[in-house]
């Protein structure tokens, strides 16, 4: 039976309307390819362990005299760091955070005090940061619960000589109940004696990084010279009640993993440490 070719006129439209539609409809997508270049030329993005190779890298190239100098190349690669989802999570309480430190870079020193400068500055000297547990006075046993946690620095003059100052530290998983919120700024008369520290709402928690911070408030300090023969005293009244409220701070940990740890202070100041695994 023959059939009229008009009889398909209606169907050959509906089709020529359709493709047309499709045309037009896959000329408003974007050129994926554009977008999703092919894998093979893209370059491989830096993981944590390179931009960490690159930041010691440009420490020590800026030199033992720029140990507290500011630097692009080293800003940039602690914002990278600090920036990536390859940080330990709730570093403030996380185990790699605990045991000694060796400070290698601070930046925006100028707002600390010139006291805390001094113990800073490792142009001239080692410095470490212990994270450590020392016992309660009325503590003993392990009871975990009864551990005081310990942000202790050290400066280290020589091998028989340095300075300890010990701070008393909170965390969430081991807080510290008499250790409030810094109310004063620090300017004694306007002054920048003691360092200017952030208050307030400025001072508030990063809520996207949760466990970040580690508060503390500095209790007592001492001279170990000749071996440890002789201590004496540092002379700071850190217990002083008129005091008290100046010698506290807290640091946030930005980035931390087994090796490296980057903090940022509560007078804006930067701080980059790395992990002592055998004593140097």
């Amino acid at each position: 039976m023959a059939v009229k070719m008009h009889s398909f006129l209606p169907i050959l439209t509906a089709m020529a309307a359709m493709l047309s539609s499709a045309a037009a409809f896959q000329n408003l997508l974007p050129n994926l390819s554009s977008i999703f270049p092919p894998t093979k030329s893209q370059p491989r993005l830096l993981g944590d362990i390179e931009l960490e190779d690159r930041l010691l890298a440009a420490i020590e190239s800026n030199g033992q005299d720029n140990r507290l100098g500011n630097s692009e190349t080293i800003s940039s690669l602690v914002s990278q760091l600090e920036a990536s989802s390859l940080s330990i999570p709730r570093p403030a309480i996380a185990p790699q955070i605990y045991g000694r430190w060796r400070l290698l870079q601070t930046t925006n020193a100028d707002t600390a005090s010139p006291i805390q400068r001094k113990a800073v500055d490792t142009t001239k000297f080692d410095i470490f940061q212990d994270i450590v547990f020392a016992d309660s006075d009325d503590d003993n046993d392990e009871n975990s619960s009864n551990k005081r946690l310990l942000v202790r620095q050290i400066v280290k003059f020589n091998d028989q000589n340095e300075l300890s100052v010990d701070a008393l530290a909170s965390t969430s998983a081991y807080p510290l109940p008499e250790l409030v919120d810094r109310e004063g700024t620090g300017k004694i008369l306007g002054l920048n004696i003691l360092g200017v520290s952030l208050v307030g709402k400025e001072a508030e928690e990063d809520p996207s990084r949760p466990d970040a911070r580690v508060k503390f408030v500095f209790d007592e300090g001492k001279f170990n010279l000749f071996g440890g023969s002789l201590v004496v005293p540092y002379p700071v009244p850190f217990r002083n009640p008129l005091f008290r409220d100046a010698v506290k701070g807290w640091i946030d940990v930005t980035y931390l993993s087994d090796r490296i740890r980057i903090s940022r202070g509560n007078k804006g100041t930067t701080f980059v440490l790395k992990k002592v695994v055998d004593e140097e």
